[in-house]
């Protein structure tokens, strides 16, 4: 499942049942130019969301609800980092 020259790139979104998405490409095209911003919205979302984590976390006054709610968004948030290193890995080889 490649052109030859790169291995697939691993979208930094899923299909619609959740499965990887890939890309085959030299790495220029729009796509690939779009990956690249989801990508740096995603990591910038996370880097967010962990500020917010702080904050909640040193707050006594968080509710068990707040507290699973963003656990959740933590959760997406690492499912969207980890596919990001992994596609990122993939490509530096």
């Amino acid at each position: 499942m490649s052109d030859g020259t790169r291995p697939p790139r691993l979208l930094p979104w899923t299909g619609s049942e959740g499965k990887p998405c890939y890309l085959l490409t030299d790495g220029g095209g729009p796509l690939s130019r779009l990956a690249d911003v989801i990508e740096t919205t995603r990591l910038e979302m996370a880097e967010d969301l962990l500020e917010h984590a702080a904050d909640l976390l040193a707050d006594a006054r968080a509710t068990p609800e707040q507290l699973r709610f963003l656990l959740t968004l933590m959760c997406e948030a690492l499912t969207d980092v980890h596919r990001i290193a992994e596609s990122r890995d993939t490509r530096s080889r």
